[in-house]
């Protein structure tokens, strides 16, 4: 019956005759220890985000919870690399040799890894985005849901019907969620623009084009578009001033009047009207289904009617018969 033996005085491990390069007591020793700090380190990671929950009970919010639960990530992630570091490397010597190594076969092999953890401190640090926000990364749109070292995870909404993307396979026609979680990796912050709907000033702006008749009374179409869009952003209204004037303070921007506003622009079919407002990032649909339907009874009520670019036949000439008599 093999045994297996420790031999020389370096205490290597010999099985069946063969000395196993590198496997000896010592190491067998570190690779448990190594095993058991791991283990201990996973355990204290499912603890304190439990333990953190249950003393912010009462006062938790959603970025009170982002940020607590990545603090406890990074101070678990860094006590666990530098222990795993001491047990292996007690010379300073050896621990420079094996980063240099490391370090090059990483920054070869793992580039794209190294970049989305990059991408991770660049999100965090830089106020990119968080939890909760609205944002269009990588091609996807939607709600952020998770925040991690590599990837971004994104609660997937919808494509407006004027989004000129062509490879978005979004199938809802709005910006509402289609039920699809997608991840995206963090290095495209680096190599694509981030849009975020709700950041800094957390209102967009948001249009919508009537086309009528030339003939139409537009003074009163027009007065149909503001008093509908003044009725269902009032809310919205009151709460953008503070909004506008952190916005300006902090980016030296001037974003003018809040208020909405109707745009004329002719074509040669009809007189096109462009109402201009503001509102919420979220809710839009159903604003202006409910701005939608105002304004088609208004427009009902005074007799003003979409134009089309349909044909309307509104006379003919008169004909004449005559019979031949034979």
């Amino acid at each position: 019956m093999a045994n297996i033996l420790f031999a020389d005085a370096d205490q290597v491990v010999e099985v069946l005759g063969v000395k196993l390069f590198g496997v000896n007591a010592e190491n067998g020793k570190r690779l448990l220890l190594t095993l058991a700090f791991v283990l201990v380190f996973l355990l204290i990671g499912r603890v304190l985000p439990a333990l953190a929950d249950w003393l912010l009970r009462g006062r938790r919010n959603a970025r009170l919870d982002f940020w607590t639960h990545q603090a406890v990530r990074l101070i678990i992630t860094l006590f666990l690399i530098v222990g795993v570091v001491s047990i292996w490397f007690d010379d300073a010597t050896r621990l420079a040799s094996a980063v240099a190594l490391v370090t090059a076969g990483l920054s070869f092999s793992l580039q794209k890894v190294i970049t989305a953890v990059a991408g991770y401190f660049v999100i965090l640090r830089g106020k990119t985005f968080k939890v909760g926000d609205r944002i269009s990364m990588g091609g996807v749109r939607g709600d952020v849901i998770a925040i991690g070292f590599i990837k971004t995870t994104i609660m997937e909404m919808g494509q407006p019907p004027t989004y000129s993307d062509t490879t978005s396979t979004a199938w809802v026609r709005s910006r509402q969620y289609t039920g699809r979680i997608v991840t995206v990796s963090n290095d495209k912050v680096f190599t694509e623009p981030v849009y975020n709907y709700s950041g800094d000033f957390p209102y967009i702006w948001e249009e919508m084009s009537l086309p009528i008749a030339y003939t139409a009374d537009r003074q009163r179409a027009e007065q149909v578009l503001l008093e509908a869009a003044q009725r269902h952003t009032a809310p919205v209204g009151e709460l953008t001033e503070e909004s506008r004037q952190e916005m300006e303070r902090r980016y030296f921007v001037k974003l003018g009047d809040l208020q909405p506003r109707v745009y004329y622009r002719l074509t040669d079919n009809w007189l096109e009207l462009t109402l201009r407002f503001i509102t919420e990032e979220r809710g839009v649909r159903d604003l202006k289904d409910a701005m939608s339907r105002d304004i088609l009874r208004a427009f009902d009520e005074a007799g003003i009617g979409i134009a089309s670019a349909t044909f309307e036949i509104v006379g003919l000439p008169p004909l004449r018969l005559q019979r031949q008599r034979a």
